[in-house]
């Protein structure tokens, strides 16, 4: 590839923008995070239902669901709340289900029983990344309301069978980046979002050519930031949560 020329952040192209997790964010939910990536802010908020959907009924088997959503000034300018328009955005239900299916990837619903999380994910503030920063955060929010489900005596085991995290990663000016904020992601040639596991196993890659077709070698290099990105990102989840 081109020799790099600055980012617009001044960040070096493995560099991850600056990442905090407030745990416990808000009074009520059974488990909530406040994530930041940036200038990215997501509150994530977990809520345990003792009921499941109904092709779970008698199963003995728990689900894990999302839902996300951004509010109306979390852009530069103002948008409309989707529930004034009758119905969600295509884009909105790609990105939570795309949530969901990355958290039920680490739980084991068998040890979750009969009941069901729901992760709300609420954009306050967004420069790109929304969806990844919602995974890693959302991931936060789940480990609490299950510490909080076997603390209480609902479960007797963790049901977590790894942490989760996820990333953005982009060719921007001929040159693979870690970690996309929105000036970058808006001319990206290369847009990809990764998603693994803490042990390095894939649960999902969304990757677009926005201008070229690229290649396999310049797939790998991306794969290879996010991998770099996400092993930082799951120290510092398990550093908020205070375990090893």
């Amino acid at each position: 590839m081109n020799a790099l020329k600055k980012r617009p952040s001044g960040r070096s192209f493995n560099q991850l923008r600056s990442v905090t997790f407030e745990l416990n964010a808000t009074k009520h939910a059974e488990g909530s995070c406040l994530v930041k990536f940036g200038d990215t802010h997501v509150l994530c908020t977990a809520s345990v239902d003792e009921r499941v959907p109904s092709f779970l009924r008698n199963s003995g088997r728990g689900w894990v669901t999302a839902e996300y959503g951004m509010l109306p000034r979390s852009t530069n300018t103002r948008m409309d709340r989707e529930a004034s328009r009758g119905k969600q955005s295509g884009r909105t239900l790609e990105i939570q289900r795309l949530i969901g299916r990355s958290l039920r990837a680490v739980i084991d619903m068998e040890a979750l029983g009969e009941r069901q999380i729901r992760i709300d994910c609420d954009v306050l503030q967004a420069d790109g990344g929304t969806r990844t920063a919602s995974i890693t955060g959302g991931f936060l929010a789940l480990y609490l309301a299950l510490n909080n489900l076997q603390s209480n005596g609902l479960i007797t085991t963790l049901p977590i069978l790894d942490h989760v995290a996820a990333v953005s990663c982009g060719i921007y000016n001929g040159q693979a980046l870690l970690d996309l904020d929105y000036s970058e992601d808006s001319d990206a040639g290369v847009d990809a979002n990764f998603v693994l596991t803490g042990a390095n196993k894939i649960i999902e890659v969304q990757a677009t050519a926005e201008d070229k077709a690229f290649d396999k070698s310049e797939f790998n290099e991306l794969l290879q930031l996010a991998e770099v990105g996400i092993s930082q990102l799951v120290r510092l989840q398990k550093h908020a949560l205070g375990i090893k």
